[in-house]
């Protein structure tokens, strides 16, 4: 099953190379219901020609890349390459990657860029239930200092968004970095937990809109234990409003018990199946460091634009998958998005 599964991927690169020449399928996506379409040791050599094909004058620029705007028929991936250690890989060419777009090689790959300073749209999710009131002071004060860092007057956004049983923004879009920290600082714990809901909120009311014909990088700071008890919505749907706002969950668990709970389980989901990661610092003090550690990936990325072959407006789920292949190194991506309907 796993030789069927490598030659089948394997015919689905090569054929990527033949449609380079042809004309692009069609569409802009939206974002997904995870499935990848094979585990990584059935994936191709690193010998397969495909998705990585530069379609015309690739770029592979730095921090000072020039603007990225999307055409109507592309994808735009956004991705974080590590080692072993969890320490981020720089310097990595178009040739290094393989991707496949609902199990097929994309059309033509137009764009690739290194450690890109794309504009940040950022969602500061704080729980402010009752079950947090002994660390909610730490909270605030680590999300300040992240807010303070980040964002970047007259290029980047940031909401301020509490939670107990129903969510509530306490500061919309700016870049007032004051206005930010004063959101924080209104925050006040008591309540149950409506993380769910407040997740599925954020994306649909907020991060779905910041959508245009230049990319960012959309990400949301979700800093909880994970337990919900309050939510209408399922954890299925919060990660599926999540992929279609097309936005990368970074989780801070405020568990600082040794062993991983249930609601540590609920953060590790909701960020794998959004490209971003779960942070499970071992004291309330070493909260500053997960932030730390968001400000330093958001800043250490990686991004390509795409046209995907046989693209259809129907709305449904594409899953995407991309892997490097020098195997010593993980790729971190969304699994997909959803297409849209004409």
């Amino acid at each position: 099953m796993t030789k069927q599964l490598s030659g089948y991927l394997l015919a689905a690169l090569i054929a990527g190379a033949s449609l380079h020449a042809q004309q692009p399928a069609a569409s802009q996506p939206a974002q997904t219901q995870p499935a990848p379409p094979a585990p990584a040791s059935t994936a191709p050599s690193a010998q397969a020609p495909p998705a990585q094909q530069p379609a015309t004058g690739q770029e592979q620029t730095d921090v000072n890349a020039p603007t990225i705007r999307l055409g109507v028929n592309e994808v735009s991936l956004i991705f974080t390459v590590t080692n072993k250690h969890g320490e981020y890989v720089p310097n990595l060419q178009q040739s290094d990657f393989a991707l496949l777009d609902d199990q097929k090689a994309p059309a033509r790959v137009n764009s690739f860029h290194q450690q890109i300073n794309l504009p940040l749209r950022v969602g500061v999710v704080i729980d402010a239930s009752t079950s947090i009131r002994s660390r909610f002071q730490f909270e605030q004060q680590s999300a300040t200092e992240f807010l303070l860092q980040v964002v970047k007057a007259r290029s980047d956004r940031a909401f301020v968004m509490g939670f107990d049983v129903t969510p509530t923004v306490e500061t919309d879009w700016t870049d007032n970095i004051d206005a930010l920290e004063a959101g924080v600082n209104r925050l006040r714990p008591g309540g149950g937990t409506a993380l769910f809901d407040a997740v599925y909120t954020a994306c649909r009311d907020k991060l779905l809109s910041e959508r245009g014909p230049e990319p960012v990088r959309k990400a949301m700071v979700l800093i909880s234990d994970g337990d919900d008890n309050q939510s209408r919505a399922y954890l299925d749907d919060a990660i599926k409003m999540c992929e279609r706002a097309e936005t990368i969950v970074y989780a801070i668990s405020t568990n600082w018990t040794p062993s991983r709970g249930k609601g540590d389980q609920v953060l590790t989901r909701l960020a794998e199946a959004t490209g971003g990661q779960a942070f499970f610092p071992p004291s309330v003090e070493e909260m500053s460091k997960s932030f730390k550690s968001i400000e330093d990936e958001l800043r250490s990325q990686y991004a390509l634009t795409y046209t995907p072959a046989d693209f259809k407006y129907n709305g449904a789920f594409r899953t995407i998958y991309l892997y490097c292949n020098d195997r010593r190194y993980q790729v971190r991506a969304k699994k997909g998005y959803f297409a849209p309907r004409q």
